[in-house]
């Protein structure tokens, strides 16, 4: 930016002039007055240290107000800051402002006179047609303040000495006289502040003492009052205070004195806005006809230079306010104008004075616009004006003779891209944010989720996805660098084409193109790409240490840069660094011209070691290459070898193009992926040139083909042929057989013609055999150049080979004449596995499935010797986990056994025809399903085994690409095992309430926590049956139930304790058992399961298909979890089944109220059945039973005396419960009835046969989950007594 005046690019702020903080030298006393006071001379002399600790606290307060005022704010282009601070300008206590008009108030005319800075003046640099001027800027940021401050020092009267009085009127007399003066120079100071508007504050500066002095108020009243000055934010009091207090102060200060600067520069504003409009109003300019005949007449500012002079002024004064969005509109309105000017010749002539001050107020104007677009985050606004800029100057310059074929159309566009940059440069440095052009990450589900609640968020992204115009995304400011330097390349273009064309002798002395003259263009655009390398590596992504591709061009356009300006030590570097990376990401396009301009600098730099290097290299790329000329590469190689020497000649130049591309294509074939020992593995090798390059005239001296582990190497000679022969598209060179043994080998030679043609190619045929096992591939082949004294040396690896064209695909050449090839389908084609021969092993696998769940199940593996060698055979088991629940397995061989793997179970040596037999147990738990178990025998020759014990020499080590000599084969089998339950079991449960007399409420035994509630204990009878699944059925030796008593659950008795199960059992036979349980449910968590109190124990064994036994086995079954239901109001009716003709009988009915907090009133009505009058009835016939309280019950016991033999009913008894009665009843009473439905007597109560009671675990009596819908109730008639004579 230094080409543009940097008052029209600042950015402006409110400017503040301080007077009065000069600090005097040590020697000189503040105040000469009242130093001479109380301040006597020193008599003896003082160290510096002394001088310093009696420094005037008032002079550093001084310096620290200046320090702290003038770190405010600093003058800078890019600010975006808006909090209310000042520019600050330290002056003087009586500087003078610049005058107005020119003339004075009090001469003639003053009213009629203009600014010194006019353009009607006629004394000013702008006159006649001018239209603004740095120095009007530097006016009102150095000259005219907004604001002044001016510091003094309040008179002190000085402390009286000790033993003296003194006196009050002196004091006072001084201190007024002292007062008078100070508002005297206040007041002077006042006049000429309010000529100009400007807000005058005075800040005097007193001891702490003094702030204690009870007539400071009244002073301070008396010097505002005298001195004139304003009673808002005009006169502040300050004492020597600390470094924070200051800040404190200078802030407060500020933030008082903004509005009035403000109203200030808003004065200005109205001022100018009104002579603008004013001037819009006047009559029109009468336009010259013609340029060339008023050239030498003076003519004035047309009505739009008016308008762009006043726009302008009036976008400054709204920026001094902070108005960014008034001073862009303004600014834009200049510019249109501007515009509008440049578009006619006639307003401004091109190549004059006026034509270039406002070509660089355009400039400028455009460099605040788009600063105040990118305060405002608007960054496509702002790229849009500054392409818009230069787009139209740019047709601009073409109508002017200054268009793209000139120096002076790229000087300016490169001095634009390099002011955008540095504002960006600037702006990132601060707080601008460059938006990313990548795409953003894929959001999750939940932001997702939220985007689709925000409609703006989500038109975003659909812009996102129709794609960005990159002309319209703002780059990093390394990206306009990198086009400025690219301008100045053009610049440096067309000067140097008008410096070698035979121009005008006035072009010549043209001062534009003597000053280019003075120009170093290639340092310009040195610095231009040194800067955008650096941008670049610093916003560009990186991975590692890789720098972007964008990054490696501009640095090979730095080392072109180098190259032009003479620097080839520099340029060789940059290429170095560049070439590493273009080469690894095989960049050929890039690096191609990057070869030639390197090679161009070892020529210059007189390094022939590296011109051969880089013109092998060349080669390789076949860069400068072309169908017309393909010896250009070669003969330059030769030219270099045959006219210069190397720097070493005792040893070769060996040039590694493992990086780059190789100097031939090669491609490595073998004919079987795997042969045997001591078979010969059939190989070929392929080297072929580009298509266009010839090698025919180098002098490849030999060819070594080198092969991994200990193979010996071959070498292929040269042997001269006739330079008149044609070369053949494809040569076929037969290189024999290679045995690989321990003992060490010469290399082999063979003879053949080294010579390759544009796109010819060589095939190297042979065989490879080896007596050991071990993988063999071509590590490397080894091109030798031997011409006059060079030594040259280039190896090539296969693999790393890059094939380009259908030649290197993997194929095996058939026939030279012609040729034909058979495509290889293999992906390791590159090597041959040399392997021992397999081993001849049988392995039978047998056992009798399916496997039952809890048994030793048999596996037997028969393994079989069928070789003519002695084998040693071991055994790996290996048993897959399965995802079965619950199941736990085991196998088990010899005395081994695991979860999972059984390793190493050794055979023996088996003799050829002989076998062993193994057996595998495999023991299964949990659930059924399938069980599979891998099975390696693993099998080693003796003679193997001798050969590996043997010390092995030094040159064939043990390592990974030689492997220790052991001739092992294994053989795998898999088997999938059934795994099924022999015996399975279902579970019935019922539940019956006992009988016998439960303790009441009244018992202190019921509330004893250490015994059984036997209120709520339950007998649950639990029938258990025993399904025979096996196929073949099962012996049963004895079925036992384990008992595991606990306070919840006891075992009364069990069937099976009597019972005798033993036998053998068939698939689908049935055995049940059933086993009474003493229940008692908790009262905390009635709904809680209560575990089983015992398990079955079943032990069995295997029937197998042949009537044989296996071995023992134990299946357990836990008897089930119990849930026994609960009661409410319930009755039990106890009856005898028989009777005897007229002997009586008791008939008991017992009630329970089980609720757990209702009483319950219950009525018992008995009701004879009137049909048949079987039994004589003793006993209660209607009545109520007393309130039973929660877990109480009562008994009602009646005589029958049967009357009738035969199966008979007993009399029908109904219970009901009146307690919803006596709720209805008292709605009735509260004249609620009628509402509802009719009255009842009560819910019937449940009777229960106690004889033939059996509740499943569903059934519940209407308490709690699961209630029935319905409830049975027993009457008379359902209850039977068989009367006997």
């Amino acid at each position: 930016m230094n080409s543009y005046p940097p008052e029209l690019l600042v950015q402006l702020a409110p400017v503040m002039f301080v007077a009065g903080l000069e600090v005097p030298p040590p020697h000189q006393p503040q105040t000469p007055a009242s130093a001479s006071a109380h301040a006597p001379p020193p008599k003896t002399p003082t160290t510096p240290a002394q001088q310093t600790q009696r420094q005037d606290p008032f002079n550093v307060l001084s310096t620290r107000l200046r320090d702290a005022l003038l770190a405010q704010r600093k003058v800078a282009i890019w600010q975006p800051d808006k909090s209310k601070t000042f520019q600050v300008v330290l002056v003087d206590k009586d500087v003078p402002f610049p005058p107005r008009k020119m003339l004075r108030p009090d001469e003639p005319g003053h009213s009629s006179s203009h600014s010194p800075l006019s353009p009607l003046t006629p004394s000013s640099p702008l006159h006649p047609d001018g239209l603004i001027a740095p120095i009007w800027i530097r006016k009102h940021t150095t000259l005219v303040p907004s604001v002044f401050v001016l510091f003094m020092r309040i008179y002190e009267s000085p402390p009286p000495l000790p033993g003296q009085e003194q006196n009050e009127k002196e004091r006072e007399a001084e201190e007024r006289r002292r007062d008078t003066e100070l508002a005297a120079e206040i007041a002077q100071r006042k006049k000429s502040t309010n000529e100009r508007n400007i807000k005058l504050t005075a800040v005097l500066m007193a001891s702490r003492r003094m702030l204690d002095d009870p007539t400071l108020d009244a002073r301070l009243t008396f010097i505002r009052r005298q001195s004139g000055l304003d009673p808002r934010a005009a006169l502040f009091v300050l004492s020597p205070v600390s470094q924070a207090e200051i800040g404190d102060f200078v802030r407060s200060l500020q933030e008082a004195l903004y509005e009035p600067a403000l109203e200030y520069y808003t004065n200005h504003s109205k001022r100018v806005r009104r002579k603008r409009n004013r001037h819009s109003q006047a009559s029109v300019y009468q336009m010259p006809i013609s340029p060339l005949a008023s050239a030498g007449i003076a003519r004035p500012l047309r009505p739009e230079g008016w308008t762009v002079r006043y726009e302008y002024k009036m976008a400054c004064f709204a920026e001094f306010r902070g108005e960014d969005q008034v001073a862009l509109k303004h600014y834009q309105d200049a510019y249109s104008t501007l515009i509008i000017m440049f578009g006619s010749t006639a307003i401004l002539p091109p190549r004059t004075k006026r034509w270039a001050e406002a070509k660089v107020l355009a400039d400028c104007i455009t460099v605040k616009i788009v600063k105040l677009y990118l305060y405002n985050n608007e960054h496509a606004l702002a790229l849009s004006h500054q392409n818009g800029h230069m787009r139209k100057f740019a047709d601009f310059s073409r109508g002017w003779g200054i268009g793209e074929e000139t120096f002076e159309f790229w000087s300016w566009l490169a001095r634009q891209h390099r002011v955008f940059a540095e504002l960006l440069e600037q702006g990132t440095r601060s707080t601008l944010k460059i938006p990313s052009a990548y795409p953003p990450p894929a959001p999750s589900a939940a932001t997702m989720a939220a985007q689709v609640l925000e409609a703006t968020q989500m038109g975003l992204d659909t812009m996102r996805v129709l794609g960005l115009n990159p002309n319209q995304a703002l780059q990093h400011p390394g990206f306009y660098y990198y086009m400025a330097a690219r301008c100045t390349e053009r610049r440096r273009e067309r000067f140097l084409s008008a410096l070698e064309s035979d121009g005008e002798p006035q072009q010549s002395n043209a001062p534009g193109f003597v000053n280019e003259k003075k120009v170093d263009h290639l340092t310009i655009a040195l610095e231009l790409y040194t800067r955008a390398y650096e941008l670049f590596k610093k916003w560009s992504p990186q991975q590692g240490n890789n720098p972007g591709r964008l990054t490696l061009w501009i640095a090979y356009r730095i080392a072109q840069t180098y190259h032009d300006s003479g620097k080839f030590d520099m340029a060789v570097r940059f290429f170095e660094r560049i070439a590493r990376t273009y080469r690894r990401e095989s960049w050929q396009s890039l690096l191609h011209p990057l070869l030639s301009q390197w090679y161009k600098c070892a020529q210059q730099l007189g390094d022939v070691d590296l011109s051969v290097r880089l013109l092998v290299e060349m080669l390789a790329y076949g860069t400068n290459a072309s169908p017309e000329d393909p010896d250009a590469l070669q003969d330059d190689l030769l030219a270099v070898l045959q006219s210069t020497v190397p720097s070493a000649t005792d040893e070769p130049l060996v040039i590694d193009l493992s990086e780059s591309k190789s100097l031939l294509s090669t491609s490595v074939v073998f004919w079987e992926p795997e042969v045997d020992v001591g078979v010969l593995a059939p190989v070929q090798i392929h080297l072929s040139s580009l298509p266009h390059v010839s090698l025919s005239s180098v002098s490849f001296t030999s060819l070594a083909i080198h092969f991994n582990s200990d193979v010996p190497s071959v070498i292929v000679k040269h042997v001269q042929a006739d330079p008149d022969t044609k070369i053949a598209s494809v040569q076929r060179v037969d290189i024999g057989e290679i045995n690989v043994s321990p003992a060490p080998a010469e290399p082999q030679e063979v003879v053949s013609v080294l010579r390759w043609g544009r796109g010819s190619t060589i095939v190297l045929a042979g065989s490879v055999a080896s007596d050991l096992p071990m993988h063999l591939s071509v590590s490397k082949l080894v091109l030798t150049i031997k011409e006059r004294s060079w030594w040259i040396e280039v190896p090539i690896v296969p693999e790393a080979s890059r094939p380009d064209d259908s030649l290197m695909a993997p194929k095996w050449l058939c026939t030279v004449d012609p040729p034909q090839y058979l495509p290889m389908r293999r992906e390791d084609h590159t090597g041959v596995r040399v392997r021992y021969r397999s081993h001849r092993i049988h392995v039978s696998i047998s056992h009798n499935g399916p496997a039952y769940i809890g048994e030793d199940f048999p596996v037997e593996i028969d393994v079989t010797n069928t070789d003519d060698r002695e084998l040693d055979v071991t055994v790996d088991v290996l048993l897959q986990p399965t995802e079965i629940d619950e199941a736990v397995n085991y196998i088990a061989m010899d005395d081994q056994r695991s979860t999972s793997l059984i390793k190493t179970i050794s055979c023996g040596s088996l003799a050829p025809g002989t076998s062993i037999l193994k057996k595998l147990v495999l023991t299964n738990t949990g659930g059924a399903g399938e069980r599979v178990i891998d099975i390696s025998v693993q099998s080693e020759s003796h003679a193997s085994n001798t050969v590996a014990s043997t010390p092995t020499s030094s040159t064939t080590p043990t390592t990974p690409s030689h492997p220790p000599l052991v001739d092992r084969t294994e053989t795998l089998r898999t088997i999938a095992v059934e795994a099924i339950h022999p015996i399975k079991v279902a579970h019935q449960a019922t539940y019956r309430r006992p009988t016998r007399a439960q303790p009441g409420l009244a018992d202190l035994e019921t509330f004893e926590g250490v015994k059984k509630d036997e209120a709520s204990a339950v007998e649950a009878i639990v029938t258990s049956t025993l399904t025979v699944v096996a196929p073949a059925g099962i012996e049963i030796e004895s079925i036992l139930l384990s008992r595991k008593n606990t306070d919840d659950a006891t075992i009364v008795d069990c069937s099976a304790d009597t019972d005798d199960f033993n036998g053998e059992w068939l698939s689908g036979d049935e055995l049940s058992s059933r086993c009474r349980i003493s229940v008692v449910p908790d009262e905390d968590e009635p709904d809680r399961a209560i575990p089983g109190a015992g398990e079955y124990e079943v032990r069995w064994r295997r029937i197998s298909f042949d009537s044989a036994h296996g071995a023992l086995a134990t299946t357990t079954f836990p008897l089930p979890p119990l849930h026994p239901p609960s009661d409410g109001l319930v009755a039990l009716l106890d009856a005898p089944t028989t009777a005897h003709l007229h002997q009586p009988i008791p008939l008991r009915l017992t009630v329970r109220n089980r609720h757990p907090s209702r009483s319950a009133n219950v009525t018992v009505r008995l009701e004879p059945d009137a049909a048949t009058d079987a039994f004589i009835v003793s006993g209660l016939r209607h009545g109520r039973m007393p309130i039973l309280l929660p877990g109480a019950e009562e008994n009602i016991t009646w005589n029958l005396i049967p009357v009738e033999c035969g199966l008979v009913r007993v009399p029908s008894i109904k219970v009901l419960d009146r307690r919803s009665a006596v709720q209805i009843s008292q709605q009735t009473e509260q004249g609620i009835a009628g509402q509802g439905p009719p009255v009842q007597e009560g819910d019937e109560v449940r009777i229960v046969d106690v004889r033939w009671e059996a509740r499943r675990e569903a059934e519940e009596d209407g308490v709690g989950k699961g209630a029935l819908p319905a409830v049975k109730t027993f009457k008379a008639n359902d209850v039977f007594v068989l009367v006997l004579p």
